[in-house]
């Protein structure tokens, strides 16, 4: 005798591989739209990396446009999927949540300036929805099931099922998959290739992982001399000794080489010109307030205006102490100010890098839905595709922005579409 199929095996269930910003996100409005939802995480909580962003003060988002504040491979599919799910819906979901933001510079904080704030909120919201979370389940392999297997499920009494999900304890049948397992970017246990992989096994392709967001080292001078300073500076990237890349503001030196916001948004550019053999190298401008050409006159001034000064006590007032034993000890110090330049050894590694660039390749994703393109019932979110975003909270607005698409079209969309692997994009 068969046994009675439970009304609430009949529910559609959404499986959510991650518990970052993307995974929370795509499992709240799945659960939102009325779907059965778990997930599967790898660490012991939600949302440890993103209890971590912005120094623990967690720059959700930000209201200036950027021309360039995304980078992938494919442009307009990042272009579309923010147009579908935009800063302002992400601002009025938080408060809506009982986030009140506090603005800097364009920049969207919490008003507690705690990180932690904003992953208790998502937490909660996916306890009210009912949203099942197992933590420290490493997803191990992921399959789409055989007609046979979902028949045989049936006769077990459960409702028929598309992916088999398989941890280091359980095996897990999922209607609708979404991948949200995050980047290699980050020192927090999870943080990895277990994305790529499983995406790969489902037929995607991976665009070469590369560190973004992530400090840059460098070769020549001994850094400890200026190893803690903080100035503003401008710094210029070339590759092959062309101009590639500029951006101004706070530098941080460091033993190694160099950091600080500058620094980081210029690295991906780095890595994959290093990555590509180039040759890589950095110029620093110290005082960019003052032209190239307008230098020499600015020295000559500040030397006649106190002829007794020698050069260290020249430069006191204008830099820190530990940057001005440096910048004294070079022979032509005007030049030296305006443009010490630097080849570019490396980037730090992985752990160190706040994103990755690479990833999935988003010519196989639908832009609306963060569907799969490749496999039916697939969705990818988050940092696992090949977009990203530079400093200032764009990274967390992609997260929310293709974690709401997945999660809704996961629960939205009809298996009969999905049988027929050539069914177009929705647009």
């Amino acid at each position: 005798m068969t046994r009675e199929v439970k009304k609430e095996d009949r529910r559609r269930h959404v499986f959510v591989i991650g518990a970052g910003a993307s995974g929370m996100m795509a499992a709240i409005r799945a659960a939102r739209e009325g779907a059965r939802v778990t997930v599967l995480e790898a660490n012991e909580r939600a949302g440890r990396k993103l209890a971590a962003t912005g120094n623990g003060r967690c720059n959700f988002t930000n209201l200036t446009a950027v021309p360039d504040a995304y980078r992938g491979n494919n442009p307009s599919f990042i272009e579309t999927a923010l147009h579908a799910y935009s800063v302002e819906d992400t601002i009025r979901f938080f408060e809506e949540l009982g986030l009140y933001p506090a603005e800097e510079d364009g920049r969207l904080y919490p008003r507690s300036m705690q990180a932690q704030s904003v992953v208790d909120l998502l937490r909660r919201e996916m306890d009210r929805l009912g949203v099942t979370c197992k933590y420290q389940e490493h997803v191990e392999s992921v399959r789409i099931l055989r007609e046979a297997r979902k028949q045989e499920l049936q006769k077990e009494g459960a409702a028929s099922r598309n992916f088999e999900i398989k941890t280091g304890t359980w095996q897990y049948q999922a209607d609708t998959l979404i991948l949200a397992c995050g980047s290699k970017a980050s020192s927090i246990a999870g943080s990895g290739e277990d994305g790529y992989r499983l995406a790969k096994s489902l037929g995607h392709t991976i665009w070469k992982p590369l560190p973004a967001l992530v400090p840059l080292s460098l070769r020549g001078v001994k850094f400890s001399a200026w190893a803690g300073v903080r100035t503003k500076g401008k710094l210029t990237l070339l590759i092959e000794d062309v101009p590639a890349a500029i951006e101004t503001g706070e530098l941080q030196l460091t033993d190694y080489g160099i950091s600080g916001i500058p620094a980081m948004v210029i690295s991906r550019y780095a890595a994959k010109a290093l990555d590509e053999g180039k040759k890589v190298s950095v110029s620093i401008d110290f005082l960019p307030e003052i032209s190239l050409q307008d230098m020499p006159g600015f020295w000559k001034r500040r030397k006649e205006a106190c002829p007794d000064k020698n050069t260290k006590e020249l430069l006191v007032g204008l830099f820190p102490d530990k940057l001005i034993r440096v910048l004294a000890a070079q022979e032509d110090v005007c030049k030296a100010i305006k443009g010490f330049c630097l080849d570019v050894e490396k980037t730090l590694s992985f752990s160190h890098a706040q994103v990755c660039q690479g990833g999935v390749d988003t010519r196989e994703i639908d832009p609306l839905t963060m569907r799969s393109l490749r496999c039916p019932g697939l969705y990818l979110t988050g940092e696992l595709l090949d977009v990203d975003g530079t400093c200032g909270g764009y990274n967390l607005q992609w997260a929310w922005t293709s974690g709401t698409l997945a999660g809704r079209a996961a629960a939205w969309e009809s298996f009969e579409a999905f049988r027929h692997p050539g069914t177009p994009s929705v647009r």
